[in-house]
């Protein structure tokens, strides 16, 4: 059965367009009088559709087509009812988070993601088991499919708490960083750095990969979560597993950076655009985990976690500039969309927005911890957002070419 790579990958630029506009939405709703909708509601479509049928729908084909690059004569039946389910399940949510918020139907359609995922992890280790594929990128993508796993118990624990209506704030706020945490942390960043690694010596034909990379981030993913409940006032040992997890990330990818500047000596098959693209990517990655690591300074952690602009600009920080940045710098270089000068332009002001986004929040929660007001901000945020729609539109607006398939038996 046929696995159709770039068309799913367009599906997945339009569903960023959905997202999107959500956030337009949203941003209205704060700047200008719209009575209209729930707030609420709509930040739970907006979260739940971005991660599944943006972030996870786009990883989930990619991660197929590195298996499709490395052995075409796998059957993609599975994968090809993977997709599809988890797209019903994705616009589902957006339904049923949109018009009735924590309800019954979303739930189910929650749970059903979670269900996808297990059954995803499970075809993909049996085809790697069957093709014997070696490539850096594979411990990545193991971490990453069993963390994606390990996320759900934050969500199992909010649906318990739910059920039993036993609410502790502390337990709540927890679970949803448990969730949160393993999710971006774990699932999407181990995937990206998977793809990266996997196809790094196309891109730097003189990079040296040290599985040290792979060891550090991931035996620090764990108690990195506990970054996420510094409020809890650990004990001193757990805090202090912490510090040294933070310091192991920043210190891999310091690592990583290095490798790849020497890497870049030699020369490199990127584009100025893609180089650009991926430099902004990396930028990104390292100012999140410099931030994760002064995290561990109580009185950082106290500012991060009391003013809402800061949290809203490290969740975007991560999600958009280092996640999304790099699914579509890593489509546009592999040509794994239809790439033409109006592509370019799109993800160009995609990312331009981001950086006016992060930037824009970045002074609305400074200026928070000294009880500034900033005089029209939330109408700034707005226009940013427009412009992250007009970027998203621009994207599926260039998608116009006919999609190559991958024919399997």
């Amino acid at each position: 059965m046929s696995f159709n790579v770039k068309f799913w990958l367009k599906v997945s630029l339009f569903n960023l367009l959905i997202v999107a506009s959500l956030g337009v939405l949203m941003r209205y709703k704060i700047g200008f009088c719209f009575p209209y909708f729930d707030q609420k509601n709509i930040q739970h479509a907006h979260s739940h559709f971005a991660f599944a049928a943006w972030i996870t729908h786009a990883l989930y084909v990619l991660m197929i087509h590195f298996l499709l690059k490395n052995s075409p004569s796998i059957n993609t039946t599975s994968y090809n009812r993977i997709i599809k389910v988890n797209l019903i399940c994705s616009y589902g949510m957006l339904f049923s988070f949109f018009y009735q918020g924590y309800s019954t139907l979303s739930i189910v359609f929650s749970t059903s993601t979670i269900i996808l995922a297990c059954w995803f992890a499970f075809c993909f280790f049996q085809d790697l088991k069957k093709t014997g594929i070696a490539s850096p990128a594979l411990p990545w993508f193991k971490a990453a499919l069993l963390f994606n796993i390990f996320s759900s118990l934050g969500t199992f624990y909010l649906a318990y708490m739910m059920a039993t209506r036993d609410f502790n704030d502390h337990w709540y706020l927890a679970s949803v960083f448990f969730y949160l945490h393993f999710q971006y942390n774990g699932f999407f960043i181990f995937v990206c750095l998977g793809l990266f690694f996997g196809e790094c010596k196309t891109l730097l034909p003189d990079f040296k990969y040290k599985p040290l990379f792979f060891y550090l981030f991931c035996a620090s993913v764990i108690p990195a979560y506990f970054l996420s409940t510094l409020w809890a006032k650990l004990p001193e040992w757990l805090y202090s597993v912490v510090v040294i997890a933070a310091m192991a990330q920043l210190y891999a990818w310091i690592s990583i950076v290095k490798s790849i500047a020497l890497a870049l000596k030699t020369g490199s098959t990127l584009t100025k655009f893609q180089g650009y693209l991926f430099v902004f990517v990396g930028i990104a990655f390292t100012i999140k985990l410099s931030l994760q690591l002064a995290s561990t300074i109580p009185f950082v952690s106290t500012l991060a976690f009391g003013f809402r602009p800061i949290v809203i600009a490290y969740l975007h920080l991560v999600l958009l500039a280092v996640i999304s940045v790099f699914i579509l710098a890593y489509v546009f270089t592999f040509k794994l969309i239809s790439v033409n000068r109006t592509t370019a332009a799109a993800i160009g002001l995609f990312a331009s927005g981001i950086f006016l986004n992060e930037l824009v929040l970045a002074i609305q929660g400074i200026s928070a911890i000294g009880y500034v007001v900033v005089k029209y901000v939330n109408e700034t945020l707005f226009g940013i957002s427009l412009l992250l729609l007009l970027g998203t539109v621009l994207m599926v607006y260039s998608q116009s070419k006919k999609a190559p398939i991958y024919q399997n038996q």
